[in-house]
């Protein structure tokens, strides 16, 4: 019997199988994919071979091979991986640049690790109602430019009073989607909105600290109305990248990539080469700042006590 894994709760998963029933299933046995070191073998998305049990539960037995994922580097396993979604069709990237403010480097190490396991990114700009001054459009503009003059797509949404969803309606159709983002940056009213019989709770963000706090705390899908559907994951403080080889990681900086191809030195690492053209671009401002500061801060990942903080 085979089924789609479309819950995670940490010790259960919830399988639907082609006949239309669903199960609460656990992992039979010590259960390790091959080559993955990684703290949830079984993901959302996941295909899976079920073996039924008297009490109307089942056990996994077999992972069907998936066609793409997406990991992080668990929160403080630093030589495991966080299995995000398995078998998705792109990425949602949710974030904000007020209540709470969104990191750069947040972002593009995502989009990094998309880019890396081939997985379509979409960078949804959330809580735009509450970017009301002069100083506050400016801002969006500039950073969605940048992402946009990069290659990649951008849609700006208010969750709360609608606008914009429209258009993240007609992104995620037909798509399976994994909605990502940190803590307080609105996934849980972007998922009521696009399915209102969800319910998902709603949290609040920190007055004190200016972060969010979780509210999902498992890992969920959901079938949109119109076609396809999302999985929604909790909220990450970090996002910590794993077996990313040094001399690959420029090929996920599309604009470093490019600029790479004129370097002196085929090994440039574009740190501190002579006649190094990104480097070049980074002074002449052909490449953002912000961009080449992240892609420093993979380039440091080797150093495993890096990743007992948030980035």
């Amino acid at each position: 019997m085979e089924g789609l894994v479309i819950r995670n709760t940490g010790s259960w998963y919830v399988v639907a199988t082609d006949a239309g029933a669903t199960y609460n299933c656990k992992i039979k046995g010590n259960f390790r994919l091959k080559g993955i070191r990684s703290t949830n073998p079984v993901a959302v998305g996941d295909r899976v071979e079920l073996s039924e049990n008297a009490d109307g539960t089942a056990f996994i037995t077999a992972i069907r091979p998936r066609r793409n994922y997406i990991i992080r580097r668990a929160s403080n396993l630093s030589k495991e991986s966080h299995i995000l979604a398995a078998n998705i069709d792109m990425t949602a990237l949710v974030v904000t640049l007020v209540n709470p403010v969104t990191s750069t480097t947040f972002i593009d190490r995502f989009l990094a690790t998309a880019m890396a396991y081939n997985v379509p990114a979409l960078l949804v700009f959330n809580k735009v109602d509450l970017l009301s001054s002069d100083e506050d459009k400016e801002l969006l503009d500039a950073v969605t430019y940048l992402y946009e003059s990069i290659g990649y797509d951008t849609v700006c949404i208010s969750a709360k009073d609608g606008s914009g969803m429209d258009r993240l309606r007609e992104a995620l159709k037909d798509k399976l989607t994994l909605l990502s983002g940190n803590s307080g940056v609105g996934k849980s009213t972007i998922v009521n909105e696009l399915v209102p019989e969800a319910a998902v709770k709603v949290g609040e963000v920190s007055d004190s600290h200016h972060t969010g706090m979780h509210t999902t705390t498992f890992s969920e899908m959901y079938n949109l109305p119109d076609g396809g559907a999302i999985i929604d994951t909790p909220g990450v403080k970090g996002f910590g990248t794993i077996d990313f080889k040094k001399e690959e990681i420029s090929h996920y900086f599309p604009e470093i990539f490019e600029e790479s191809k004129n370097c002196r030195y085929g090994n440039c690492t574009h740190t501190h080469e002579p006649g190094c053209a990104v480097l070049q671009a980074v002074d002449e401002h052909r490449i953002s700042a912000s961009r080449y500061a992240s892609y420093l801060s993979i380039m440091d990942d080797g150093d495993d006590d890096k990743y007992r903080k948030a980035f």
